[in-house]
């Protein structure tokens, strides 16, 4: 089995049976270890320490009081890895990067302004060093997002296996959309600018007093024909 530890989520992750994903929503010390609480409705708990060139996991009962944890449970011992094996890295490889991405993603733009978080999702994103999000560079994120998500439901090794073979299918389909639509500069590429559009400050309230209201269901039907129009001009 493979562990791997972020600063605020475990991923355990067996040869066989299901994967298990512990977002941490809480931690403190606890006698020695790291008592670390995981979000959602069940509030799974992970205990953590060093223990001389290992690190140490106990993952109690759900029925054990957290006062009386550590228990007699004895705990698993874990040694760092130089390198995975190929065939791990291939599965879950994009995943844990996410993870990482994630929180630090989750960090700056949980109560931080939006142009640091526009930033962080530029550089988290950004794998070529052009400041500049493609296609394949979104369709990444979003498998890894189909991975954590599959992880966190207790998927076994066939079950992220699918999850990035399909997922990975429908993660380039909606990439293509995403920077179609904020692609303003039509350079099949996502700036910081395009991303941020809108999305930076409030536009101005000035409007123009002349005219008057129109149904908006009305203008539902006026983007479909200049779309139409716009393809048979296109055609």
């Amino acid at each position: 089995a493979l562990l791997h530890v972020t600063a605020r989520s475990l991923a355990r992750l067996p040869a066989e049976g299901p994967a298990r994903l512990v977002r941490f929503r809480e931690m403190r010390e606890q006698r020695g270890w790291t008592f670390a609480t995981g979000a959602g409705a069940e509030a799974p708990r992970v205990l953590l320490r060093a223990e001389g060139d290992a690190l140490e996991t106990i993952e109690p009962d759900a029925k054990t009081r957290d006062d009386r944890l550590p228990d007699a449970t004895p705990p698993m011992r874990w040694h760092r890895c130089l390198a995975p094996a190929p065939a791990v890295a291939l599965l879950h490889g994009e995943g844990l990067a996410f993870l990482g991405a994630l929180e630090r993603i989750e960090a700056t733009c949980q109560g931080g302004l939006p142009a640091a978080c526009v930033a962080v999702v530029m550089q988290e994103g950004d794998v070529s060093g052009d400041r500049m999000l493609g296609v394949a560079e979104v369709a990444r994120l979003l498998r890894g997002a189909a991975w954590a998500i599959a992880a966190q439901d207790g998927a076994e090794p066939e079950g992220l296996a699918a999850a990035a073979g399909l997922g990975g299918i429908a993660a380039l389909a909606a990439a293509r959309v995403m920077v179609e639509s904020l692609d303003f500069d039509g350079d099949g590429r996502l700036s910081a600018a395009e991303l941020a559009q809108d999305r930076m400050t409030f536009p101005s309230a000035a409007g123009a007093a002349a005219g008057r209201p129109v149904a908006l269901e009305a203008l539902g039907e006026g983007i479909e024909l200049l779309r139409a129009l716009l393809e048979r001009v296109a055609n």
